[in-house]
């Protein structure tokens, strides 16, 4: 079995040609190693494989992690990818770098209103439900321009772009919708970040123009089964 340094390498070395034979520079594409469900020990051998930037679903795992790994004395860039209820965003405007899963205007204006002064303005991502599937998170194409200026607007947000979860099996057209709506939101907007790909899909996504792919199971491997802790929110 590969370790957690040998199968970020693998997944480096991924995006590297995925990059290059897109004609960019892999530099321009983030690696977010996404660690829900995943123990905070494999957190550490990450981190001691040079990974800095980790992503979470669920507020409530995402602490228990980020205190057992700050006690080793690390500092990673923690990024919530997963749907966030209102009564969980002070947590997530305390404790995260990055939210990358806002798709309405309410749990923006409660993110801003939440960021204590003494840190950085908070990075988000508007959450796109590209596919309009009933089941899946974030706004339709059409609203996003909308709610990008309303969280501009706001003074403890900054918002860097777009994120995506293309569904299983979608053709490249996919891919390349969200990458038009990025492109025509990036300048006006001062955008720098498109979060789409994930282990299935990184290739196609960074051919599309993705400057953010979220890795779990290449990494970590299959996930483990766990529940939020009781008293806690998820």
């Amino acid at each position: 079995m590969r370790s957690i340094h040998d199968n970020l390498q693998a997944v480096r070395q991924r995006i590297d040609a995925a990059a290059k034979a897109a004609g960019r520079d892999p530099r321009e594409v983030t690696l977010l190693a996404v660690s829900k469900t995943q123990p905070a020990a494999a957190v550490e051998e990450a981190l001691a494989a040079g990974q800095r930037a980790f992503g979470e679903n669920y507020v409530q795992e995402a602490l228990e992690k980020m205190d057992a790994v700050g006690r080793a004395g690390a500092r990673p860039e923690w990024h919530l990818i997963g749907p966030l209820q209102s009564n969980k965003t002070r947590l997530a405007a305390e404790r995260f770098d990055w939210v990358q899963s806002v798709a309405d205007g309410r749990i923006a204006r409660r993110l801003s209103a939440q960021r204590p002064q003494a840190l950085a303005p908070l990075n988000v991502l508007i959450q796109v439900n590209a596919s309009g599937e009933a089941t899946k998170s974030g706004v339709a194409p059409a609203e996003v321009a909308a709610l990008a200026r309303a969280i501009q607007a706001l003074p403890r947000l900054r918002l860097r772009g777009l994120m995506a979860v293309p569904e299983p099996g979608a053709e490249r057209a996919r891919y390349a919708e969200l990458r038009s709506l990025y492109e025509k939101l990036k300048g006006p907007l001062r955008l720098d970040t498109l979060s789409v790909g994930m282990s299935d899909d990184l290739e196609t996504a960074i051919a599309e123009g993705a400057t953010m792919v979220r890795i779990g199971t290449a990494i970590f491997g299959a996930r483990a089964k766990v529940k939020p802790a009781a008293g806690l929110p998820a």
